[in-house]
């Protein structure tokens, strides 16, 4: 197992294992999920469109907000599935110890976003939040036909962005139970650059439906 992972796991360990734990009722978690090339690259190298990503700005910016975040640089050539499948389980380590499952938020941008979508379908609990982040194309009804939207939904995606569209056809779709669903199109003009930045166009909204604010006011 590689070190990141063990690194990940036992973070979650000691967490759920803390006095702490039992004492912050009101906790609220992120397990946030970076893009592909994020995945492929060092963090230092800058793509040659979109520049760095700013991916260690965007967990500050969420634990700045009091959030626990739960992330790691994957390996290259993650299966979206497998991994998520893991993440499902460390989910339902932290329902097990008492954490409301509306305290508990799952994140992703592009890839990071399709192994949320898989977090969603295995899941299968209606009260978790999630945020699909530049991961949707109509394409995918036909090409990924095993995800099912399931929990409290929001996706944003930017309209110069072609890997990344309204994803109604999938909320449509879905055969799991949807307790709330809400879409943002963004118009940065950054194409899909725009989530390698630590934006608060995009990252703003994450928090507010974090907090339980549904409605995004």
């Amino acid at each position: 197992m590689p070190n990141t992972i063990k690194f990940f796991i036992l973070s979650l360990i000691i967490l759920c294992n803390s006095t702490v734990f039992s004492q912050t009722a009101d906790q609220r978690y992120i397990f946030f999920f970076h893009n592909k090339f994020v995945e492929e690259n060092d963090l230092n190298t800058p793509h040659p469109e979109y520049g760095k990503a700013e991916y260690n700005e965007i967990l500050e910016s969420f634990r700045k907000d009091n959030f626990i975040v739960f992330s790691e640089k994957r390996k290259k050539n993650t299966n979206a599935s497998d991994y998520a499948e893991k993440v499902v389980k460390q989910i339902k380590t932290l329902l097990k110890k008492g954490v409301s499952p509306n305290k508990i938020t799952v994140i992703g941008t592009s890839k990071g976003g399709y192994i949320a979508q898989y977090v969603s379908t295995y899941l299968a609990n209606p009260d978790v939040n999630f945020v699909f982040i530049g991961c949707f194309r109509d394409v995918d009804i036909e090409e990924i036909p095993d995800i099912n939207f399931c929990g409290n939904i929001l996706t944003i995606y930017e309209k110069s962005d072609i890997y990344g569209v309204s994803a109604i056809r999938r909320k449509e779709t879905s055969k799991l139970k949807i307790n709330h669903f809400k879409q943002i199109e963004l118009n940065t003009n950054l194409k899909h650059g725009f989530l390698y930045k630590a934006l608060d166009e995009w990252i703003v909204p994450c928090k507010k439906w974090a907090n339980g604010n549904y409605e995004l006011n």
